[in-house]
This record gives C-alpha cells, sequence and structure tokens, in this order.
C-alpha cells in the first residue's frame, strides 16, 4: 500500500477534478505492476496497472488501490466492473469515498462477485493524498487558503517613494509562495488587485513536472470595472481566466464547487480577504511577514472581520521573513 501511495503522489496537481490515486498488482506474495491515475478523462489508477499484466496474470492476484474504487460510470466506466472481469481474488483499498453516494458501494458489489475486500488500511495516509478534494466532496465548497505577503505592521503596499523597493517580502519568499501557488487549482483575486497590480497569477521561477496545469485565475468584482489589457485577459494563459461580477464571494466558491474546483488561494487584496473571513469561507492560512515596518495604507486584512483563531500553527523562516500557516479552527 505503500508504493500505491507514493504511486499515487505522481498525480497530484494534474488529475482534477477527480483525485489522485495509485494502485498496486500482486500476487503470491510478488509483486507484478504499478501505476497511478495520470489526467481525468484518462484511464483509473486501477485500469492502468491491470494493462500492464496479462489475464492469467492478473486472475487470481491482490489488488491494493489507495481510494475505494469507483463503482459508477462517469467519463470512464465504474472500475469495478474491471476487476471483477479482470477476476482479482482480492483488493485491498485504503479511503473510503468520501461521496455518501459511492460510500462503501464498492464494497458491496465487489463482495457479491466473490472477491475478498479489506477496506480502511493506512486509511489515514491515503486520505491525506486528496484532503482538498475529500473537503469538497463532504462540503460543496473547495478547500480556501488565505495567503498574503506583508510587513511587520500587516501593510500590502510598500510606498515605492520611501522604500525604493517593490516587494515587501524576499525572493525566498517569493519563491515559497510559488510553489504554494502550484499546490492549489485555482488563484482568486479581487478586481482593485487587477487595476493596480496588474499580476499574470501564474508559476514561475520553479522546476513543474510536465502536464502540472496552470491553476485558474479567478477576478471577484463588484463592479466589473476591469482594464481590458491587463494581464490575465491579454496572455498566453487567458482562457483560464474566470471573471465574476454580481455574486458574493460565497457564490463564487459555491460555483468552484460544482466546477469540479477542489483548492483555491486567496491572494488578493485586503478587502477580498477580509471578506472571505468575514463570511467564514476560510479553511487554512499562509501569511508571510517581512522584517519592516512601513506604515502603507493597505492592510493585509480589512477590520470588518469575524475572528479566526488558527490551530496546527507552524512558523518556519524563509529568507529574511517569517511564514505563519495554520488550519482554522471550527467551532
Amino acid at each position: 500500500m505503500r508504493m500505491a501511495i507514493e504511486e499515487a503522489r505522481h498525480g497530484i496537481g494534474k488529475t482534477a477534478p477527480n483525485p489522485a490515486v495509485g494502485a498496486l498488482l500482486a500476487k503470491n506474495g510478488r509483486f507484478l505492476a504499478k501505476s497511478y491515475h495520470h489526467a481525468a478523462g484518462l484511464p483509473h489508477a486501477e485500469i492502468e496497472t491491470l494493462c500492464q499484466v496479462t489475464p492469467s496474470q492478473a486472475k487470481g492476484a491482490t489488488l491494493y488501490v489507495t481510494l475505494e474504487p469507483c463503482s459508477s460510470h462517469g467519463r470512464t466506466p465504474p472500475c469495478t466492473e474491471a476487476i471483477i472481469a479482470a477476476g482479482i481474488k482480492r483488493v485491498v483499498y485504503g479511503a473510503t469515498d468520501p461521496d455518501s453516494r459511492h460510500r462503501g458501494r464498492a464494497e458491496k458489489i465487489l463482495r457479491k462477485a466473490g472477491i475478498e475486500v479489506v477496506s480502511g488500511f493506512l486509511a489515514t495516509e491515503c486520505a491525506s493524498l486528496n484532503a482538498h478534494w475529500n473537503h469538497r466532496m463532504a462540503t460543496g465548497f473547495p478547500w480556501v487558503i488565505a495567503k498574503a505577503g506583508m510587513s511587520l505592521d500587516g501593510r500590502l503596499d510598500s510606498p515605492l517613494k520611501l522604500h525604493g523597493r517593490r516587494w515587501i517580502t524576499s525572493a525566498a519568499s517569493r519563491k515559497e509562495a510559488m510553489h504554494l501557488r502550484a499546490s492549489i487549482e485555482a488563484i482568486l483575486v479581487g478586481g482593485e488587485t487587477i487595476r493596480m497590480d496588474d499580476p499574470s497569477l501564474t508559476i514561475r521561477g520553479i522546476k513543474l513536472q510536465k502536464g502540472h496545469p496552470q491553476p485558474w485565475r479567478v477576478v471577484w468584482s463588484r463592479s466589473g470595472d476591469l482594464p481590458e489589457q491587463a494581464c490575465l485577459f491579454t496572455d498566453r494563459y487567458r482562457d483560464r481566466t474566470l471573471v465574476f461580477t454580481g455574486k458574493s464571494l460565497r457564490a463564487v466558491l459555491k460555483e468552484f464547487g460544482k466546477r469540479g474546483i477542489s483548492s483555491v488561494l486567496i491572494e488578493g487584496g485586503g478587502q477580498t480577504l477580509g471578506e472571505a473571513f468575514k463570511q467564514k469561507l476560510v479553511n487554512e492560512v499562509r501569511f508571510f511577514i517581512a522584517p519592516i515596518i512601513q506604515g502603507g495604507k493597505v492592510a493585509a486584512v480589512s477590520s470588518k472581520i469575524s475572528p479566526a483563531h488558527l490551530e496546527n500553527v507552524t512558523y518556519k523562516k524563509i529568507g529574511s521573513d517569517v511564514m505563519i500557516s495554520g488550519r482554522v479552527r471550527r467551532s
């Protein structure tokens, strides 16, 4: 199962809106094959693995898979049908499907076909592969991370005339932020951020695996008054840009869930972050704090918010800065 978990890691960040899943086939104590789900629309991990062996090898074998095999038709046929047809003798899976429509269904189908089933093996480790996906399946909302790079006095803007610098945080912090962008499916900013900063919201300066997609770039604007020549609307990723006007932030995030987006990084402005905290939409915080006091005008989070208490808090020194991260505690 640990080998199947390692296989699943190869698919992290590539399979949306599907989960990352790994599988391994063994028989008589011998390893036969292993693989993972490469991308939505392509065969699932179980099928990828079964395709590597002959029918005679598969018959009577044990299949290890990190997530309960799918039991319904989607873009591909249900894996339970392929498992039964292959003559698999035993199935061992880790995490149970969090979708109430499918939870435990595969076990019933496979047992009815005479296949031995062991469920919940290394369940916590297997579930951690898809924490964001699990959250969306359970709540209908994506996992929301609030991110900001700020001064020690909690400001987002750096007055150029006073400090002669564009960036508040260090190059090391900005690189860490790129890794954070690469781990999620969408980046959201407010309209004011587009008007003032014209950000590209792309992943830069880090090495990505082949096939890793550019996250969706999302603009939440009350007025809809946005510059037509902004990077998001003119660069090579313009088809990965979404604009929402006339909707609450909660409604936008709910729409993300319907579209199969499991994770969102909110980067834009104090007003946007403030609204996210006010509406209790934030699940996780990543704040990069630079050792500078500069008295800018823009607060990292607007003052009219609902207090958010963090748990599992960590502090990490990155370059000259400190990154504080934690999950928002729910009552």
